[in-house]
Order: structure tokens, then sequence, then C-alpha cells
């Protein structure tokens, strides 16, 4: 669930590409589901079209503390569709319990299996990002009346860069409980919709996004999320 998170940040990449063959950022990020996790991703170009792609989501940080400390890292490729929009195929495995037996096994390496999209639009004065990821149960580690857990996850925001510092825009998000060895199970876990705004070096580097609403989802009331961090 590599929540908004904005995560992987590859907002100053296109640019940054331009310049030099490796970039990375780093990101803290918050919200009222997940808690506190840091996240980095970065990239080794092969050329101006193409390049490397790893990530990685600590989400022992907050909530993930007690799903065996729950990790994420991935690898995949960027390719660059025309300027200003780049495709990010990438394929995570996680490190747990979450997935393998619903937080009532043993943290197990392979806990679960992430095959995951991003598509990053950076224009001149539009900014945007769509993530899809399809958290899959790797190894099943439950008791005899246990279950695995398997999850959905995306989100889609766009905004508008009012100046080379500040952007504003609308951000959703939902987060499905797909049932994994019990499909009937499947639920919504949470269905966020709201504005953001965000404060960006407009030389690259560090940025900071706050992005707040309603939970769409009957019996929640609201969300938010904080994301900071610096790209390399």
């Amino acid at each position: 669930m590599l929540a908004g998170y904005s995560l992987l940040t590859y907002s100053n990449e296109a640019a940054a590409q331009e310049e030099k063959e490796f970039n990375f950022s780093a990101t803290l990020n918050s919200d009222q589901f997940f808690g506190f996790y840091p996240t980095f991703a970065g990239s080794y170009g092969f050329s101006d079209k193409a390049s490397f792609t790893f990530y990685g989501i600590l989400w022992s940080g907050g909530t993930g503390g007690g799903w065996g400390n729950w990790t994420e890292f991935g690898v995949g490729a960027n390719f660059t569709a025309t300027e200003g929009l780049d495709i990010n195929p990438q394929i995570g495995i996680l490190g747990g319990n979450l997935l393998s037996s619903g937080t009532a096994g043993p943290a197990v390496f392979g806990d679960g299996i992430v095959p995951n999209l991003t598509v990053n639009l950076n224009k001149a004065k539009t900014e945007g990002q769509l993530y899809f990821g399809y958290y899959a149960p790797l190894r099943d580690e439950t008791f005899a009346d246990g279950t695995t857990l398997a999850y959905i996850h995306y989100w889609v925001n766009f905004g508008f860069k009012a100046s080379d510092f500040f952007s504003i825009g609308a951000h959703y998000e939902h987060l499905i409980n797909s049932g994994g060895s019990n499909v009937a199970t499947s639920t919504d876990v949470y269905q966020w919709l709201g504005p953001y705004v965000q404060f960006a070096d407009p030389k690259g580097g560090p940025f900071a996004r706050f992005s707040f609403g309603t939970d769409l989802v009957e019996g929640n009331d609201s969300f938010f999320k904080l994301t900071t961090g610096f790209s390399f």
C-alpha cells in the first residue's frame, strides 16, 4: 500500500534524469490508518526514456509494527511515455504476518507479493499520480481455522501548480480487503476523498504535502495524510 506516498516521489525525477543517472528520494508519511511509515524510492537511468527503479516502505513505524514488523521492498522499471508522463510497473515482496496469517502467525519473509503500477504526471502547470497495487498472500501460515488476507489499494490525485512553490489539487484513495482465502469477506476498509496542498522547492529537493477530507465508507468519518520528503 504505497500509500500516497506520494509515496513514491518521482515529482522531480523526469527533470533530474536529464542531469544524472541515479536519483533517490526519501519521505516521511503519516495518516490515521497506517500510522507513521517512512518510504524511499530510487532509479538508475539506462536512457532518457527508461530506468530501473526500486522502492521500500517501512510500515513497521506505525500500524505495521503490529503486523510482524511489516516491511515492503520492490523493483521495476520506469518508462517515459511523453514529456512529463511516466509509467512505472513494479513488483514488491513483503515481510511480516498480515497477509500470510491475518497477524495470527509468525512474521515471515514472503508474507505477500505486491504487483503495482504508478503513473506520474509532471507538467509545467499540472501534476498528478495514479497508483494501483494488489497485496496477495505468498505464504499460508494460518492455523486450522485461520485465513489469509489480500488487499487492493489504489488512488488518484490531480493538481494545479499555482506557482513554482505552491500547488493545490484533489486526492481520492481506496483500500479494499478483498478477502484472501475467503473472498466472501471482501469489504471496503476506507475510501478517502478531499483536497491537498503542497509546498515544494522550485529547484527540486524538499517538499511537504497535506491531504484531508471525508471518508465515504459508512461508519468512518474523515481522513488526513501528511507527507514530507527530499529528492536527491
